[in-house]
């Protein structure tokens, strides 16, 4: 009896675990398959499994990476389309895995209602987005003007449908289990779209905001896993037991540093930095502007203890730079917290992959367990340092007034403006 408890706890089961699943029927494991591609079976079938999990996920993450470099290179709105196609891929993987280890029960509505939750959450938060990025646009055709202002009406419309389809599909006997699940809808709502929807803000902010954290963490991932490889010898966290502390310390330098180098890179160039904006006359997005001063090079002066090694007193460098520290060392020291909570939800319910889509890598889901939590903080980390009034969005709004108000706040501006001498020195000039 002592052996098998220490068994359960060893596998992060512990007897109230064992009651909850008797109360559910029971969670079987979600069964994963070898997707690998017959030509690397091939190819690799000399070597040791541990070897050949290396070469095919090598081969896979170079395929990935260059297929990322192809969507960057065809603009913001392919970017947005994928971020959009990863959330639906995302969410129907987590929303399997409950259909399938729940089957049994034959629950009625239940991916209808997920699925339909789903478009309610997108209809929200889209449709927001459409308002603040396409403001003039909406405001120029009748049928958008009337959506978006009852916008969120509509929204909350649509949802209390959803909920009162949910109650009416309630069966006896199985009360429980259904509102389990509609917690499992609600919290993978949380958890995927809403962290999308902010990845799409942190791309209009200018891709560089989108590139630099994606990349960071992508580095992370890779030299973490390469350092583990190669040098790990010490455990770094029980959920993921192949992930150690060499593979954790290594993929933070190499992360900090891949971060300022590529930092370097981009601020030079307005398509990465400009911000994103819909242009009304062309009906296209455009990434031109004057670049702000954290993407125009700037002398820093050196702290004298490192003079002395390096050999410089200054350094030019953009101030993103200093800005990339901060968002490589989160997506070293921190974001690999997520892929941590998505290790203990998978041994949760005993499944190696959220899916089998990538071979040697899992599902969509296993490559941005991590992302999500970075899109977070460097939403938060932008609203925090970086952003500041929006002129352009503060006169779309003044536009739309009728013409009384726009007097009133012409003559408040004014008046204002003159009090600070700032109208006074402009007409002298």
């Amino acid at each position: 009896l002592q052996e098998s408890e220490s068994e359960n706890k060893l596998d992060g089961e512990t007897a109230s675990d064992s009651e909850s699943k008797s109360d559910f029927g029971g969670s079987s494991p979600v069964p994963t398959s070898d997707d690998t591609p017959e030509v690397l079976n091939r190819a690799l079938s000399n070597l040791s499994s541990r070897w050949k999990n290396w070469w095919v996920r090598g081969i896979l993450t170079l395929a990935m990476i260059t297929f990322f470099f192809i969507i960057i290179y065809l603009g913001p709105i392919v970017l947005m389309t994928i971020v959009m196609c990863v959330q639906i891929k995302c969410f129907h993987e987590i929303i399997t895995i409950g259909y399938n280890v729940y089957h049994s029960y034959d629950l009625p509505w239940f991916r209808t209602l997920s699925w339909y939750f789903l478009l309610c959450v997108n209809y929200f938060f889209y449709g927001e987005t459409v308002t603040d990025y396409f403001f003039t646009l909406v405001q120029r055709e009748e049928p958008l003007r009337i959506l978006s202002k009852y916008h969120r009406f509509i929204s909350f419309a649509l949802y209390l449908a959803g909920f009162c389809m949910f109650v009416l599909s309630l069966v006896k006997k199985h009360y429980r289990l259904q509102f389990y699940m509609f917690g499992w809808t609600h919290v993978t709502l949380l958890i995927v779209v809403t962290q999308s929807h902010l990845i799409i803000h942190n791309l209009f902010e200018g891709m560089i905001w989108f590139i630099v954290p994606i990349s960071c963490v992508i580095c992370n991932d890779i030299m973490a896993y390469m350092f583990g490889f190669f040098f790990g010898r010490t455990p770094l966290i029980k959920l993921s037991p192949k992930k150690t502390w060499e593979g954790f310390i290594g993929g933070f330098f190499s992360t900090v540093l891949f971060g300022l180098l590529l930092s370097y890179v981009m601020a030079g160039y307005r398509y990465f930095t400009c911000p994103v904006e819909f242009n009304n006359d062309t009906n296209s997005f455009t990434v031109d502007c004057e670049p702000s001063e954290l993407f125009q090079l700037q002398e820093y002066n050196i702290p004298v203890v490192l003079q002395s090694v390096l050999g410089w007193k200054t350094v030019r460098m953009y101030p993103f730079q200093i800005h990339s520290i901060a968002l490589s060392t989160f997506a070293s020291l921190i974001g690999p917290f997520g892929g941590f909570f998505a290790s203990g939800f998978k041994r949760a319910f005993k499944i190696k992959d959220f899916a089998s889509t990538i071979p040697g890598h899992g599902g969509i889901m296993d490559r941005f367990d991590c992302q999500y939590l970075m899109a977070t903080f460097v939403n938060v980390y932008i609203a925090s340092f970086i952003r500041g009034p929006n002129p352009s969005k503060l006169i779309q709004q003044f536009l739309t007034l009728r013409p009384d108000q726009q007097l009133h706040i012409f003559n408040t501006l004014k008046a204002h403006l003159v009090d600070r001498g700032v109208l006074g020195s402009l007409e002298d000039a």
